[in-house]
């Protein structure tokens, strides 16, 4: 598998998933919610933090800068179980789904946060800057950055950005993609990557893309 097929498989997902069409979104009620839930559960700042940084050591993911589609999106699968987390579906059951709008709105206009200092080797981020951005072909795996877009800070709501997230659930949200836990893609394509990477690998690459800075919107 070559860039050139990599690239139309990319191309070939952005028809299957289509874009929707959103409703009018409000931030400031999205902030709200945000940081004080709905009280039927706990709000989103007790886990990802009072600006959407994330936790890495809970291996819970950065969202603030993420697209607002992916958001939203991210959020309704959760609710219909295409994704599963507990804890997810615990705390966004009960949200409308202008509720998931807002809360979309607001992460997305925050400010990406710094990328943490990496605490891996230079040989081990060389690795990660090698799949990420080179990918392995004799492995049959395609660079990060040939759907994840340049730098891999993301294309649109069907490639999210990857670089400046945290390295614990980069590694988490990869293996569910190799022991078929996590089945959101139509196409197959992340999950048949994932099952193609070794855990050295999966190391590196983790730890190179959380070196990285986000885009900033």
């Amino acid at each position: 598998m070559k860039l050139t097929t990599v690239i139309l498989i990319c191309i070939t997902a952005l028809v299957v998933l289509g874009i929707p069409t959103m409703a009018v979104a409000d931030s400031d009620r999205g902030k709200q919610l945000a940081m004080q839930g709905d009280g039927s559960g706990a709000p989103c700042s007790a886990c990802h933090g009072p600006n959407g940084e994330g936790n890495a050591a809970g291996a819970f993911p950065v969202i603030a800068g993420l697209n607002e589609r992916y958001l939203f999106r991210t959020m309704q699968a959760y609710q219909s179980g295409t994704r599963v987390n507990p804890v997810m579906s615990m705390n966004i059951d009960n949200f409308a789904e202008q509720d998931l709008l807002d809360l979309a709105a607001y992460y997305a206009n925050l400010p990406s946060p710094a990328p943490a200092a990496p605490s891996a080797s230079a040989e081990q981020l060389a690795l990660g800057e090698k799949i990420a951005l080179q990918g392995d072909w004799d492995a049959y795996i395609p660079p990060c950055a040939s759907c994840h877009g340049p730098n891999n800070q993301g294309v649109n709501e069907n490639f999210p950005a990857i670089a400046g997230q945290h390295a614990s659930y980069i590694k988490q949200q990869v293996q569910a993609w190799q022991q078929g836990q996590r089945t959101s893609d139509p196409v197959q394509l992340m999950e048949a990557i994932a099952k193609r990477l070794s855990d050295e690998q999966l190391d590196a690459v983790a730890a190179y893309l959380a070196s990285q800075p986000a885009a900033q919107q």
